[in-house]
Parts: C-alpha cells; sequence; structure tokens
C-alpha cells in the first residue's frame, strides 16, 4: 500500500464516510487544528517518563482526539453513521476530564492568577498543547453541530493541559511579583 493516492492534488480532500472538499475548507481546518493538538499532546508525552500517570493520561487524550478528528470530518448528511465514543464524541468523554482536572487540583495549590509558561520542558509543552487546543476551539464553533459534545471536550481539554502543567512545574512562576 503506498501512503500517497494523489486524489488530492486538485486541492480536495474526502470526508469521513464521503463527500470532498477544498482543503481550505471548515472541515479540513478544523480536523486539522486537532490533527496538530494531537501531535503537541505527542511532543509532551515524549518528554514524560513513559509508562507513568502524565503518559497514560495523555495517551488516553490522543485517543479520544481520534474521535474527535472523526467527528469533526464527517458531513451533516453522514453525521448519522457516526458511532458514540467511536466517531462521535459524547457526554461520557467529557466527564472524565473533569473528573481528572478536579482530581490533580487536590494534588497541588493550583495558582491563583497568571502564570509564566516554561516551569518544566514537559509543563512548556503542555502549555503549547493548551494554547493549540484553544486555537482548534475556536475553529471548530463555527463547525460544530449541536448533536457533538467536541467543544465542551476541547474546552475541558485545555483546562486539563494548564492543570496538568501547573501539576508538572510543581511551583508556578507568577506573572507578576507578589
Amino acid at each position: 500500500m503506498k501512503i500517497y493516492t494523489r486524489k488530492g492534488d486538485d486541492g480536495t480532500t474526502g470526508l469521513l464516510f464521503g463527500g470532498r472538499v477544498t482543503k481550505d475548507s471548515a472541515r479540513p481546518e478544523t480536523y486539522g487544528q486537532v490533527d496538530e493538538v494531537q501531535a503537541v499532546i505527542g511532543v509532551a508525552r515524549a518528554h514524560a517518563p513513559r509508562g507513568e500517570e502524565l503518559d497514560e493520561i495523555l495517551t488516553g487524550i490522543q485517543r479520544d482526539l481520534w474521535v474527535l478528528m472523526a467527528d469533526m470530518a464527517t458531513d451533516g448528511p453522514n453525521r448519522e453513521k457516526l458511532v458514540a465514543g467511536t466517531t462521535l464524541v459524547t457526554p461520557e468523554m467529557v466527564a472524565p476530564l473533569e473528573e481528572l482536572i478536579d482530581e490533580v487540583a487536590t494534588r497541588f495549590e493550583p495558582p491563583t492568577e497568571f502564570v509564566i509558561p516554561g516551569g518544566t520542558v514537559v509543563a512548556a509543552h503542555l502549555d503549547v498543547a493548551r494554547t493549540v487546543v484553544r486555537r482548534a476551539e475556536r475553529v471548530a464553533v463555527a463547525l460544530a453541530p449541536e448533536s457533538t459534545s467536541a467543544l465542551a471536550y476541547l474546552n475541558r481539554l485545555s483546562d486539563l493541559l494548564w492543570m496538568l502543567a501547573r501539576w508538572q512545574e510543581g511551583t508556578s512562576l507568577r506573572s507578576r511579583d507578589a
């Protein structure tokens, strides 16, 4: 099997369950942003100790992002073909993010004001991932149908990444002197 198909040489791309759109249209832009999120989280994961809790958390998120990309890569008429939790983001995928945010928050005293990112390499990469998630969320707003929880997932994910970055730093550098 070859990686190239030549079908996109005309500037179009195929959507999940059929249909083609230009590569600069809203769907490819949205799932492309999510693909970038997944890659940036991979960079953070590459700096985290293998097999430990953070690695496992980030791997789970990366798996969820495949579902989110499938959700965003499916056009309206084909959305009925989506499968909850497999190709469609569900509230049941958002809830564990909220639980994890709350649980991680008990491990340290979260900052109450803006912080300067970069306390550790892992935390810095998590903060970059958080900003890419926020960008993906802004793009997804124009696209996300009411029937999906993709926007809620992205919103909670950015919160979780912020919390994970602060946890990895241990002590955050505040944006101003006290």
